[in-house]
């Protein structure tokens, strides 16, 4: 009986694990093997270099420049994101005032808030990316124009100025991924039993501090995988797509939004150094490891059950 179950168990593993290995774990192992290569990506040709791109890579001004980017995206990005995510769940599931019948309640109207939070995410990035791009745009943007018709003359040029140009592309990114968290913790805080409020409540507690005393605690797995989720987000493909499309250049200007993922691109598809970003990406896949592996050790704590 043992011995069958356990033929049944690797049976449904084997393809999964067959189909990941292939597809997931050789590719990385490829991407190893050739950024010890001067592999241009456009001929069959290449020959192995040793630590020749490693060492260029380390004396590379746009590679720490854009690293620093990346850094910053994943740090900051999900502190803000989640951080007004779960003031907007808790305001629309507790944060309310004390209704006939209901001890514990929303702010009105939160059902609809919840959808208009949402729907931000059901636009696809590069759809958002192209319309905050005309919104910010210095001549005939919205956001201009309105800070023109109230009097403000001397207006910033956004995307064109090296300074404002990454907050600017962060604060989209905030925008259009906030609702989606807003939505999770909504669902992880109508799982606790109201029971926890309304006995802090009847003991005098603020909403502040149960908030602190009994959301948080028992939302922390959840938010501490959205933290680890929405960092991935920062370093891949979400902040890849919305930097090449909104940025000037893409990366501008003055490689001032240039991240990561997008000078692996470059690298590869824009100059001919194929070995060269490659050797970016597992500088990337590092920086994404040691992120998830320092989200997960610092948010460790015990579990509570409820």
């Amino acid at each position: 009986m043992q011995h069958g179950k356990y033929r049944f168990i690797i049976g449904f593993l084997v393809v999964p694990m067959a189909l990941y290995v292939i597809f997931v774990i050789w590719p990385f192992i490829q991407s190893i093997y050739y950024s010890f290569t001067d592999w241009t990506g456009l001929s069959p040709d290449f020959k192995m270099v040793g630590f020749d791109n490693y060492t260029k890579m380390l004396d590379d001004d746009i590679f720490w420049k854009s690293l620093q980017h990346s850094v910053l995206l994943a740090v900051l990005l999900p502190l803000v994101t989640l951080g007004l995510a779960l003031f907007f769940a808790f305001m629309l599931n507790v944060g309310g005032r004390r209704r006939k019948g209901a001890a514990i309640a929303g702010v009105r109207g939160s059902g609809f808030y919840k959808i208009a939070y949402f729907f931000p995410q059901v636009l696809s990035i590069a759809i958002v990316a192209i319309l905050f791009q005309f919104a910010f745009d210095p001549a005939q943007g919205m956001i201009n124009g309105t800070l023109k018709a109230v009097g403000f003359d001397d207006v910033p040029t956004w995307l064109g100025d090296p300074q404002l140009a990454l907050w600017v592309i962060m604060a989209v990114l905030v925008w259009c991924t906030t609702g989606f968290f807003v939505v999770l913790f909504s669902a992880g805080m109508a799982s606790i039993p109201k029971d926890f409020y309304e006995a802090a409540l009847l003991d005098g507690a603020s909403r502040f501090t149960t908030f602190f005393r009994i959301t948080l605690p028992l939302l922390w797995d959840t938010v501490q995988s959205g933290w680890v989720y929405m960092g991935i987000l920062a370093l891949g493909a979400e902040g890849f797509a919305i930097v090449h499309i909104m940025s000037v250049g893409p990366g501008g200007p003055d490689y001032s939004t240039t991240v990561l993922p997008l000078y692996v691109y470059q690298s590869a598809f824009r100059d001919g150094q194929a070995g060269y970003a490659t050797t970016i990406g597992v500088a990337l896949l590092l920086v994404t490891l040691a992120f998830a592996a320092i989200v997960m050790r610092v948010g460790r704590r015990e579990r509570l059950e409820f």
